[in-house]
């Protein structure tokens, strides 16, 4: 079994931390692999915990999708605050931070730069920085696997709350890989020490690690749907469907103005690698076209190695964009940015969504994403923790 950071600290990685205030950034994937809630296990460990911080989602990870805030608040059963990092600030505040020693980082990501945690631990560490307060990641493993990056790298100009510093949309890297790059590259420069897993390589995917999956956002059920996420989260920018509201979120998409079967013959066309399309209907339950019929696909991904989720995402656009002509990108607001469109604050640059819109071949625009790719992983080698 893979040890995650948590279990290295509860094994006395970090002994010096037992004497220290802590805070804890954490939600309810935040476990030990006996399930223990992560702040339940430390604090039988005798260290100290003074307060809590949750990321989006909430705390409880309760709540279901972009820009639906969580509000701070004070826990009775263990006697300490509980401040939202996704409400009325995204950043811990000196007074949140005022007394703690260290700030302990223990989220699971999913290895996809738009997913706004690992940006939560970049503005944390920033926080932290300014405060002289040490920042300490439990790392744990990417789910997807360290092996594969794809999508474009983020340019400037294009930076939000899903994408505060240049990297590709699938990274490849895990949250505490990420801390080291962005606190020495990107020049965040604060206390940083990251606990790393035991017995993770870059080639495993979760279900091999033999850690329980525990959901760590309501609309990423299962690491099926952490498989797909990294391209079918594009989109969010658009005026399609991505599953939400149906009980397989991301795998399923679809609009009330698709034909599935055409739709499916257009995809299977494309002899994308390691996935096959079913043309299906749904009725989302919430969010895009809740309660009316969309017609659209399930993706099966029969070989994940071989898958390649954001290049079959962008083939899906483009074969939306020439069957449809309802078809639109979705307009701000989207994560707090009023102004820029949704999906090219996904994407990293506005190069697909011209492209769809000039109907450039879907291998036309994953090959010249890829290409950026080199660059950053000849950044990244100083800062890799397994090899």
């Amino acid at each position: 079994m893979v040890r995650t950071g948590i279990t290295e600290l509860l094994s006395c990685a970090r002994p010096e931390l037992k004497s220290a205030k802590l805070g804890l950034l954490t939600h309810p994937a935040s476990v030990t692999p006996d399930l223990t809630a992560s702040v339940d296990a430390l604090r039988a460990a005798e260290f100290e915990i003074s307060a809590l911080f949750g990321p989006q989602h909430g705390f409880f990870g309760d709540k279901q999708d972009n820009m639906i805030e969580s509000q701070s608040f004070f826990d009775p059963r263990l006697g300490i605050p509980v401040y939202s990092l996704y409400g009325e600030v995204r950043q811990p505040t000196p007074q949140m931070l005022d007394g703690l020693d260290a700030l302990v980082f223990d989220l699971q990501d999913v290895g996809v730069r738009v997913y706004t945690f690992v940006w939560t631990m970049t503005l944390a560490m920033e926080a932290c920085r300014d405060a002289g307060v040490e920042f300490v990641v439990l790392d744990r493993p990417n789910p997807i696997t360290g092996a594969a990056r794809e999508g474009a790298v983020l340019e400037p100009g294009f930076e939000s709350f899903v994408g505060l510093h240049p990297l590709p949309l699938r990274h490849g890297l895990t949250a505490g890989e990420i801390a080291r790059l962005a606190n020495e590259a990107f020049g965040i420069g604060c206390q940083l020490d990251v606990v790393p897993c035991v017995g993770w390589n870059r080639a495993q995917w979760y279900d091999q690690t033999e850690l329980p999956f525990v959901i760590p956002s309501p609309n990423l059920p299962t690491l099926d749907s952490c498989v797909v996420y990294p391209g079918m989260v594009l989109l969010e920018g658009t005026n399609l469907s991505e599953g939400r509201g149906t009980t397989r979120p991301f795998e399923m998409f679809g609009a009330p103005f698709l034909d599935p079967h055409r739709l499916v013959a257009a995809l299977r066309g494309f002899e994308l690698p390691g996935v096959a399309f079913r043309q299906c209907s749904f009725e989302p339950t919430f969010q895009k076209h809740a309660q009316v019929l969309c017609g659209g696909a399930q993706l099966h991904v029969f070989d994940r190695n071989e898958f390649r989720p954001v290049e079959t995402a962008v083939a899906i656009l483009h074969a939306v964009r020439q069957l449809a002509s309802e078809f639109a990108w979705r307009p701000p607001p989207y994560e707090y940015e009023t102004e820029k469109m949704p999906i090219d604050i996904l994407w990293g640059n506005d190069k697909l969504r011209l492209a769809i819109d000039a109907g450039v071949e879907p291998e036309e625009i994953t090959r010249e994403a890829q290409a950026g790719i080199a660059g950053f992983e000849e950044l990244i080698v100083p800062y890799l923790l397994y090899r």
